[in-house]
């Protein structure tokens, strides 16, 4: 960390560009100019941040230098020394803080980290007992990001019979959402022994997730010319009807074949409004999946490939394993993190993105 020659060098550029742009600003001809004064009072806001933090980084690096002095030369008392000893432990463990945040300076930062997304989870093979695990993971989400303070709304599920989920669709809103969760896209696959099975064999079934950041109106424009609306009765596990009323929403996009169901609402005006808002979100990740897909440089600084096929984890029961194969994360506390205590993996994930994009930057 001491001998990052990269490090030092990029904050000497940015504190060279705030002195440079404090001069222009004491420019009388660059003061009258209204925009471009603005621009550069928002450049010189942006940089002043980081410069407060790195001064304080040098400033702690000079008092570790010299207490390290102190207790090498030991020519103090040994209980001033130990004092010093403690003192010094802490200034470090601040050094190593205020280095990581000032890191976070040298990252491009992901446009889309603080935006709202919509979760889909599908069961995939496996049957029932895939549905099973899939509203093993809704909840596991759900406690989750409540945890964290963040608001999760329904928007629309298939139940089966037996309690579990062929597919849900729900929405989590908060600062911060997307990048809590986007790691989360790929297959999640279980091994145990399904409630379904008399005979005890351990089965392996597989669920897909896909993490979409939310789109604004402005993101995403919808011509109503190429949607098609279909209305119906809702209905329940095994196909039942649940609803006389015509309250389902199906909404289908005709130039990209994407289609979106609603009916966990009575009311058809409500589902139509959940459906876009789910219409939105794929339109603008379906765009996004095109641009990366163009991007190869881009897909290799992800964590794994940011394909949804991808096998992302695996959750085993008879050994208490939680598996993520990405990052060779290993944790023995499966029923803790079903129940929502998902921080070591989210962590362990943004930590292995966060040296990815330092390398890239090296």
């Amino acid at each position: 960390m001491r001998n990052n020659e990269l490090f030092f060098a990029r904050f000497k550029e940015f504190e060279d560009r705030f002195q440079y742009i404090e001069q222009q600003m004491s420019d009388p001809a660059v003061a009258g100019n209204v925009s471009g004064y603005q621009k550069l009072a928002k450049e010189r806001a942006g940089l002043l941040e980081r410069i407060e933090k790195y001064r304080e980084f040098l400033k702690l690096r000079e008092e570790i230098d010299r207490l390290e002095i102190i207790v090498r030369e030991a020519k103090e008392e040994e209980d001033f020394l130990a004092l010093v000893r403690d003192e010094l432990a802490a200034l470090k463990a601040r050094e190593q803080t205020i280095f990581t945040e000032l890191e976070e300076y040298l990252i491009e930062q992901d446009p889309n980290a603080d935006k709202d997304i919509i979760m889909e989870i599908r069961a995939g093979t496996g049957g029932e007992e895939a549905a099973l695990f899939a509203a093993d993971l809704y909840r596991m989400y759900t406690h989750y990001a409540v945890a964290c303070g963040l608001k999760v709304e329904l928007l629309n599920s298939n139940p089966t019979q037996l309690g579990g989920l062929k597919e849900v669709i729900f929405s989590i809103e908060g600062k911060g959402a997307y990048k809590r969760f986007k790691f989360e896209s790929g297959v999640h696959r279980v091994q145990r022994v399904p409630t379904t099975e008399a005979s005890g064999r351990i089965h392996t079934s597989a669920v897909s997730v896909a993490v979409l950041p939310e789109a604004e109106e402005m993101d995403v424009q919808i011509n109503p010319n190429d949607i098609k609306v279909d209305v119906y009765c809702s209905s329940g596990a095994g196909g039942q009807s649940v609803n006389t009323t015509y309250s389902a929403v199906r909404i289908t996009h005709m130039p990209t074949g994407i289609v979106v169901t609603c009916q966990d609402e009575r009311s058809q005006i409500k589902n139509r409004a959940k459906a876009i808002k789910v219409l939105r979100a794929r339109l603008l990740d379906h765009a996004q999946q095109e641009q990366e897909a163009r991007i190869t440089s881009e897909r290799r600084s992800q964590i794994g490939t940011g394909d949804r096929s991808e096998k992302i984890r695996t959750y085993n029961f008879p050994d208490r394993r939680v598996t993520d194969h990405r990052i060779g994360l290993t944790l023995y506390k499966i029923e803790q993190i079903l129940e929502g205590d998902l921080e070591d993996v989210v962590s362990g994930l943004q930590e292995a993105e966060r040296r990815l994009k330092l390398e890239k930057k090296n």
